[in-house]
């Protein structure tokens, strides 16, 4: 057990026989709150013909109804709220690509909840006393800056509210404060390292020795990656507002899954197209049910995310709570490219393991003569592109048949120059999709 950090052992260490206890009695607790709460769920359980008060097993849950992000557009912006907005203490929003902002409230309770997941979530990655967070997830409507800000104050750690942009000036904090853990999206941390160098920075040289990465799906290779480019250990961090913000899930050192805190954050794994529940280990989507939420407890909430789920102990911390895989995908968006499933993941994948080429690439979709073509643009080292042509033809074509191998589709590969394509502080857009579909 030693350099193991626990924020709740006895709760992290439940027996599976406890566990599923507890989920039982919130299962039901939170069934009965919605049905009487919520107008949305008490139509939606009517016309399943479910009444809550006779949930008796954890297998029932199969039959609730799954609920889709539709659902919070179509009732935006409160209509599922199950609490007065008088008694909301805190509200944010997610834009999304499409549609109405998807709006998320919290009681003062859920504050509280979000508080204690989120100081668990560090605790699991090895943050302690004495550690200084450097906090570049933005403030503001995204859940990032805030759910992080909450959790260190929550285990009694120094975090540094730096937020995103003014990369110059985050790089003076990290040298000044001498940081020892950033949280950040995983491709912010890569541009961050770049722009350290640009400014006579060695990454190296600084105090990090633990980064917290979520808010997009990234890959092993962009793991190996920002951990060569900083000296810290690269742990991946889960969560969507809609069921907390960041909090959800948390891998530990081990980096052999994410831990769900499940007490609170009930997980399934489904088939995306049938609905059906999928055996442990099976890949499918991420299903959410909200287990002690106030403001807005969700039933069967469908993420979008693609991952393995797995009920073992962990072997590195000990920890019982279910854990599911680093993202694999997202349903949403996923290309379906002549027929063939197509996630950006797969082909960042493909890149990490090519030395000759950046973690900087974009997807671009176009379609001609009624097929669909996609073309990956990735950038090259500065010294690679400064070779001959017949050197860069060869790289291309390399990069173009490990691509292919894996995807089974043809593609086209465009080798860009290096900090040509855009860098982002957030999320970054892997996919340009210009079809007019």
């Amino acid at each position: 057990m030693k350099n193991i950090v626990y924020f709740e052992e006895r709760t992290e260490t439940l027996t599976e026989k406890e566990l599923k206890e507890l989920q039982l009695e919130r299962l039901q607790r939170i069934a009965a709150y919605v049905q009487q709460k919520v107008p949305f769920y008490q139509q939606a359980f009517a016309a399943n013909h479910i009444d809550a008060a006779k949930i008796s097993t954890l297998d029932d849950l199969r039959y609730l109804p799954l609920t889709s992000k539709s659902a919070l557009r179509d009732h935006y912006p409160f209509g599922l709220f199950a609490i007065p907005l008088t008694q909301v203490m805190e509200l944010h929003a997610s834009s999304g690509t499409t549609g109405k902002m998807t709006v998320v409230g919290y009681s003062s309770a859920d504050i509280k909840l979000w508080s204690t997941v989120m100081a668990r979530s560090l605790a699991c990655g090895g943050v302690k006393k004495g550690d200084i967070i450097h906090n570049a997830y933005g403030y503001g409507l995204f859940t990032g800056g805030l759910g992080v800000h909450y959790g260190a104050l929550e285990l009694g750690v120094t975090v540094v509210p730096s937020s995103v942009g003014q990369t110059k000036r985050q790089i003076d904090l990290l040298a000044d404060f001498k940081s020892t853990v950033l949280t950040c999206t995983p491709s912010y941390s890569l541009y961050m390292a770049e722009e350290a160098r640009n400014y006579g920075f060695d990454p190296l040289g600084f105090s990090l020795r633990i980064g917290v990465f979520g808010a997009e799906p990234w890959s092993e290779g962009m793991r190996k990656q920002i951990e060569k480019e900083w000296g810290l250990q690269a742990l991946d961090i889960y969560g969507l507002s809609e069921i907390i913000g960041p909090g959800v899930a948390m891998e530990c050192p081990g980096q052999e899954g994410l831990h769900v805190w499940a007490d609170h954050f009930l997980p399934e794994v489904i088939d995306p197209k049938s609905g059906e529940p999928l055996e442990e280990g099976q890949e499918g989507e991420l299903v959410i049910t909200t287990l002690t939420k106030e403001a807005l407890p969700l039933i069967r909430y469908r993420t979008g995310d693609i991952v393995t789920l797995t009920t073992d102990r962990c072997p590195h911390c000990h920890r019982t709570m279910p854990r599911i895989s680093k993202i694999l995908g997202r349903i949403d968006d996923m290309l379906i490219i002549r027929g063939i499933n197509v996630f950006p993941s797969q082909i960042e994948s493909v890149l990490m393991k090519i030395p000759e080429v950046s973690p900087h690439y974009q997807l671009v979709v176009t379609r001609e003569h009624h097929l669909d073509k996609l073309e990956v643009q990735v950038e090259v080292s500065s010294e690679v592109f400064s070779d001959e042509v017949k050197k860069l033809e060869e790289l291309q074509q390399r990069v173009l048949a490990e691509i292919e191998n894996t995807l089974g589709i043809s593609v086209a590969v465009k080798l860009v120059e290096p900090k040509s394509i855009e860098r982002s502080q957030g999320k970054a857009k892997r996919v340009i999709d210009q079809r007019q579909i």
